[in-house]
């Protein structure tokens, strides 16, 4: 088994013991971050109802992802989140280390107002 192999299956188990602890309902949803090579992707989502509620990505602000771009999308989707009513969420950050851009997006948004 390659390395890039054993990595994904450890985020995998990690994102699957997070997401047993961590449930969005419709006073408190869930901000859920995806981190690809190229975007870095947040939707606001209500698992007691099954709905998206708000979401936003990296993808039209130009190719690469930075620490910057984390911090607007971080406070992008705060402002969502206000425009929809929502002011407190549960932070689901998908197995990746609290580290870098999802560490960047989480403090943007407490910034912007979003308390987790």
């Amino acid at each position: 088994m390659q390395v890039s192999e054993q990595r994904r299956k450890a985020r995998i188990n990690r994102r699957t013991r997070v997401r047993h602890k961590v449930v969005g309902t419709d006073e408190r949803p869930r901000l859920s971050v995806f981190r690809s090579n190229k975007f870095l992707y947040a939707q606001v989502i209500s698992d007691q109802s099954g709905r998206t509620l708000a979401s936003l990505s990296t993808g039209k602000s130009g190719s690469g992802v930075t620490v910057e771009k984390a911090k607007v999308l971080g406070t992008g989707i705060a402002e969502k989140c206000k425009q929809a009513g929502i002011s407190s969420v549960v932070f689901d950050r998908n197995g990746y280390r609290y580290h870098g851009r999802i560490k960047a997006l989480a403090d943007a948004a407490r910034e912007a107002g979003l308390q987790f």
